[in-house]
């Protein structure tokens, strides 16, 4: 079950990433991303382009093969997770303020930003201590906090199916697509057992 819920995520999250490269790197566009663009170029970019990286190479993260029989590619992995949201992250930060939604909405996708950054630091800062066990905690916290960029894709024909405008669907999806996901995180962490990872040799 555990090997399905994790092939779901990972094709998920490869199909949010290639939407991602595509609107960062040609002109195939909705309306709505072509306008970002217009106005910000190189946050958008560095939104989306990072963020395709960082949702990818998280998911790669958790394939406990890859932690047991390649220690250096899942550290090489994680290092590059971690400088992708901080590019992709930074650039959210800074599109928030003038996000679509007014200041709901940017207040939440600026949460969203502030909160990806924050627990991916803390996962880089208790790697480097050599608690291995807060570091998967704390990977745990950032990614699904990434996977807030599949959840907004599917709330959005969601909302649109049931009726309800855009504009008043887009401020609530800012806090929905990521404060559950942290509730889940957190409840898996309490509730599952998280073996601390020893240094690979």
């Amino acid at each position: 079950m555990r090997k399905f819920g994790w092939g779901v995520m990972t094709v998920m999250a490869t199909l949010v990433a290639l939407y991602a490269w595509v609107s960062a790197f040609t002109s195939a566009r909705t309306p709505f991303v072509e306008a970002l663009f217009e106005q910000k170029n190189l946050r958008a970019l560095g939104h989306l382009a990072g963020g395709g990286i960082a949702i990818v190479a998280g998911a790669l993260q958790f394939s406990t093969r890859l932690r047991f029989e390649r220690p250096t590619v899942h550290r090489n992995v994680g290092k590059l997770y971690l400088v992708a949201v901080l590019v992709s992250g930074v650039g959210g930060a800074l599109l928030a303020p003038s996000s679509t939604g007014g200041v709901v909405a940017h207040f939440g996708f600026g949460m969203l930003a502030a909160l990806w950054l924050g627990t991916s630091l803390a996962a880089f800062v208790s790697v480097r201590s050599g608690d291995y066990q807060a570091h998967r905690c704390w990977m745990i916290r950032s990614y699904a906090l990434c996977l807030a960029a599949v959840m907004l894709r599917l709330y959005l024909p969601l909302f649109g199916v049931l009726g309800v405008p855009f504009e008043s669907s887009y401020p609530a999806i800012s806090w929905l697509c990521w404060v559950p996901n942290l509730i889940v995180a957190e409840w898996w962490i309490m509730n599952s057992s998280i073996a601390p990872l020893e240094p690979a040799q």
